[in-house]
């Protein structure tokens, strides 16, 4: 079970500067969507540059011209890109495709998605290597998660790894790691903390009791 930390609200500097105090502890930094779109792939270069021995996921939210996405994350760096299960099958096919060419990974978010299991069960077929059950901020807001939905998925998921994300503390991380992901995607849980190393540290303790 990995550790993926979320940058969504900082810039480059700030995002190195977080990732150094924490690095010992977790196993993927994620370059959020807000950084993408604020400072572009250079982000993802960056960050793979400070820290060549992290995994780094380029959280593109990709829907459409998937290979071509992949192809320029892959460029930059990125490890692993996501891509929407709402999007076209041919679209993730693309995006696999061209993350095998190039040694990289897909990870599906499954964002917005209403039939998870039957969507999970197509996605899974499609040769992807993650599927990540993801309640987004607005959902947070009103009181949900994706602890449930992660036992649906990996009730039908045969081939691919699992990922939750979505409003994950220190408090509720035993939960999550109950239902065994192989990814648990943590950002204010870490970030919004002021002693970011110790959260992160019992954080990671927590996983590999799991």
């Amino acid at each position: 079970m990995k550790l993926q930390l979320a940058l969504d609200l900082v810039n480059i500097p700030e995002g190195i500067a977080l990732v150094k105090e924490v690095q010992e502890y977790i196993d993927i930094v994620e370059i959020g969507t807000p950084i993408v779109i604020n400072e572009g792939l250079h982000a993802v270069k960056a960050m793979k540059d400070a820290f060549p021995d992290l995994e780094v996921l380029a959280d593109l939210k990709v829907m459409d011209a998937g290979g071509y996405e992949v192809m320029k994350a892959s460029e930059a760096g990125a490890d692993i890109v996501t891509v929407l299960g709402v999007s076209e099958d041919e679209t993730i096919r693309g995006a696999v495709e061209e993350a095998r060419k190039r040694n990289r990974k897909v990870l599906v978010d499954m964002i917005g998605v209403k039939d998870l299991e039957t969507r999970a069960r197509e996605v899974d077929a499609l040769g992807v290597d993650y599927i990540c059950v993801h309640t987004g901020y607005d959902l947070q807001a009103v009181g949900q998660n994706s602890f449930e939905d992660l036992r649906s998925i990996k009730r039908v998921v045969k081939h691919a790894k699992t990922a939750v994300a979505g409003g994950i503390k220190l408090d509720s991380l035993a939960e999550v790691v109950n239902a065994e992901p192989d990814i648990v995607i943590v950002g204010g849980g870490i970030t919004g903390e002021s002693d970011k190393r110790s959260v992160a540290r019992e954080m990671k303790q927590l996983i590999r009791q799991g």
